[in-house]
């Protein structure tokens, strides 16, 4: 008999951030950790897809309800398992009020605005879930590794994301953030497995090298952007996700319980329709 698993509260303790923290240390977590694995692959496979089909019955019910909207932010360097966690966690979901927005560097037209601009316009309506392949962040990690940001200018865009997110929560969106956290040991690997299987090189990319090289500029640049960007209403959730199981369960299962705190509720329905009968 598998062992009771401790309360989500307990195992989210060193993982989850929901307040500035100055302090935080990206590296004082450890990217192989299965804190929400029972210990046996095979398990926590079956878990995963137990999670799915209850997520897809938690979707249907919250597309009903439609007093809230969600926003899931998967951020994570390259090979980090965003486009897997989507075939995973979200992939048995009906297409009924999901989308998925993945987001690549900005066009000339968005240039033109400020960085917010285009996020705005892909946020989830009410009843639908929006699922960010990266997101708003990439506007404090990309530009500030390659030195395109001074430090005050960094500090007004987490304090412009902070307000941002505050927004979206006090006008009924549910923002869940998610940094998929994998060593450096784990990326060479994945890199080289998209370049050994010839199914998987058309997602490799040159410039996957070059950002390779800035590895610990990356690290020190999400560790900052988490620290400043943590709040009560948009909290960072870090994901070890060596496991690329793990990963999945782990977010499957923070994403169920954040659907089932809503207490969604199906919208009432017509009394006249009790008395109707189809002919």
């Amino acid at each position: 008999m598998p062992a009771r698993q401790p309360p989500l509260k307990q195992l989210l303790a060193n993982h989850q951030f929901a307040k500035p923290n100055r302090e935080f240390k990206l590296a004082a977590i450890d990217t192989a950790a299965k804190p929400f694995s029972g210990g046996d692959k095979a398990d926590d496979k079956a878990a995963v897809d137990a999670l799915a089909l209850e997520l897809d019955t938690l979707q249907n019910l919250f597309f009903a309800d439609r007093r809230f909207k969600l926003l899931v932010v998967l951020q994570g360097l390259d090979t980090s398992g965003k486009d897997g966690t989507l075939r995973g966690v979200f992939g048995r979901m009906s297409p009924l009020g999901v989308r998925t927005v993945g987001w690549k560097a900005p066009t000339e037209p968005e240039r033109a605005h400020d960085f917010l601009w285009r996020i705005h316009q892909q946020l989830p309506a009410a009843g639908e879930i929006a699922v960010f392949n990266r997101s708003h962040y990439e506007d404090v990690l990309v530009p500030v590794v390659n030195g395109q940001l001074s430090p005050r200018q960094t500090s007004q865009r987490y304090a412009q994301i902070n307000d941002f997110e505050r927004l979206l929560s006090e006008t009924g969106t549910v923002i869940v953030k998610f940094m998929l956290h994998i060593s450096n040991k784990e990326q060479r690997q994945r890199l080289q497995d998209r370049l050994d299987d010839p199914t998987k090189r058309w997602k490799f990319q040159s410039g996957d090298l070059t950002v390779r090289k800035q590895w610990d500029a990356y690290q020190q640049a999400y560790q900052r952007a988490i620290a400043a960007t943590a709040t009560a209403w948009a909290p960072w959730t870090i994901v070890p996700a060596d496991s690329k199981t793990h990963r999945n369960l782990m977010i499957a299962t923070v994403l169920k319980d954040q659907l089932q705190r809503l207490k969604l509720r199906y919208p009432p329905s017509d009394p006249a329709l009790d008395r109707l009968r189809v002919e």
